[in-house]
């Protein structure tokens, strides 16, 4: 694994151990928050290890597209990635709340794809 790929996957990772955390304190918003930044993450460590350019965008759908053509598996990932970008931003202020049900979701969809992602970059799937 290259240098560069470790901090994202730390990054990623505490994210992952935040949302987890928190989820028990029905704090919902920042579960979905901490959930959808893991994924980011781990994607951009993805292009990281790949060599390819890691654009500054908080849409999952957008990296996803971009490691598609190398890793034809992330298609099935498509509507959790559309799912989890809608609380990069929105939640994030007055307005808009996630609910119980969206932070149960968002934890969901996170462990599948980071246990995709951690295995395509050759890491220990359990943590």
């Amino acid at each position: 694994m290259k240098k560069d790929t470790r901090p994202w996957i730390r990054k990623a990772e505490a994210d992952f151990k935040a949302a987890s955390l928190i989820l028990r304190e029905d704090l919902n918003d920042a579960v979905c928050f901490h959930c959808q930044q893991c994924i980011e993450k781990y994607l951009k460590a993805m292009l990281v290890e790949l060599g390819l350019p890691v654009p500054k965008t908080h849409d999952l759908g957008r990296l996803r597209a971009l490691l598609v053509p190398i890793y034809p598996a992330m298609k099935r990932y498509r509507r959790g990635m559309l799912f989890l970008t809608t609380f990069a931003v929105e939640t994030r202020y007055p307005g808009e709340s996630a609910t119980k049900r969206d932070a149960a979701a968002t934890m969901r969809w996170t462990e599948s794809i980071r246990l995709e992602v951690r295995t395509r970059l050759g890491l220990k799937t359990a943590s």
